[in-house]
């Protein structure tokens, strides 16, 4: 029994140091996760690349959830140190992340973005309501007091004062936090506006998001992948077609895209920092704790990021686009980064 517990022992122990060396034997940060925060994530990846003696981390874009699941997946050289999110992390990844051993997590809020419905300066500027955009995209809408497929096909259809345009709009995937908020913010703000349906929030909570969250999938809504690029030069091809994504992506391509008027608003800098622009959402990054130290680099990258000449009023992040933050949440922020304050859901 002595020697069978201490084979136990020994082979526990063999395996921490095992995936201590792992997390050790790579010299290069690894970062996963939002298309929408990887523009920034990168220009602060090769700012720190180039400003210190460290190597440039590895930036991909897997989408918010695609991200968190990677990062949630273990401990270890093999599993990413950061992940970006354009939606806070849920309950249920937190609960994955623990179950896979990873348990101290900081979290990073970084600024706020808009999400924006875009299409091709060839074309008019859209003017939609919240109630147009989900009538527009819901699976199902309310049609002669009954919920019925959704059978509009053309934008006057859905509000008699839209342009006679066939409704096609390429935008993010299940994995994305961009498909999350926009489903979230502008979807179930739309659909809130049909008293019937709000009053189900508090009879029936499930089906009334299963309303309001539910997207099309007859051909009106493309899934376009997780590369906002792609979806931009697909508007300039077709302009017909709107496109979903965060306001970064219109800002840097302004010369051939413009954004829709949500609820009487543009989506501008100073319209999303002021709250006015409805669809408009917080972008986080997370911090596997156990890999500073052992992956080399993470905290100075940390540092970086939370700088004000990086997430500053006017660093490099808001040229780029990025929305900050008020003085005492970027001071939260940052205390959180310098510290690697756990995060308390």
């Amino acid at each position: 029994m002595l020697k069978k517990s201490l084979f136990t022992l020994v082979s526990a122990g063999t395996l921490a140091l095992t995936m201590a060396t792992a997390a050790e034997a790579r010299d290069q940060i690894r970062i996963v996760g939002s298309s929408t925060v990887f523009p920034f994530a990168t220009a602060v990846a090769e700012e720190f690349g180039r400003t210190t003696s460290f190597k440039t981390p590895v930036v991909e874009s897997t989408g918010s959830g695609g991200g968190l699941k990677l990062f949630c997946a273990g401990i270890g050289e093999g599993h990413p140190d950061i992940t970006n999110a354009s939606r806070r992390i849920k309950k249920s990844e937190v609960e994955l992340c623990t179950s896979n051993g990873v348990n101290d997590i900081v979290e990073v809020k970084i600024g706020y973005d808009g999400i924006v419905l875009a299409n091709s300066k060839e074309a008019a500027p859209m003017k939609l309501s919240l109630r147009d955009i989900w009538l527009a995209l819901a699976a199902e809408v309310p049609v002669g007091g009954s919920m019925v497929a959704n059978p509009y096909k053309y934008w006057n259809e859905v509000n008699p004062n839209l342009p006679k345009k066939k409704i096609e709009v390429l935008g993010p995937p299940p994995t994305s936090g961009t498909r999350d908020a926009f489903v979230e913010l502008a979807m179930e703000g739309g659909c809130k506006t049909f008293p019937e349906i709000k009053a189900m929030k508090k009879t029936n909570k499930k089906k009334y998001k299963a309303i309001c969250h539910t997207i099309r999938e007859d051909g009106a809504y493309v899934e376009a992948g997780e590369n906002d690029n792609l979806i931009v030069g697909k508007l300039q091809a077709n302009p017909d077609a709107l496109g979903i994504f965060g306001y970064s992506f219109l800002d840097q391509n302004s010369d051939v895209i413009q954004g829709s008027i949500v609820n009487g608003e543009l989506p501008t800098f100073e319209k999303i920092s002021s709250g006015a622009y409805p669809v408009s959402r917080s972008l986080y990054f997370y911090v596997k704790k156990a890999h500073v130290g052992k992956i080399p680099g993470i905290q100075e990258y940390l540092n970086e990021f939370t700088s004000e000449k990086a997430m500053g009023d006017f660093g490099y992040l808001a040229e780029k686009g990025l929305i900050p933050l008020p003085k005492e949440e970027k001071q939260k922020y940052r205390n959180a980064a310098e510290k690697l304050i756990a995060l308390q859901m």
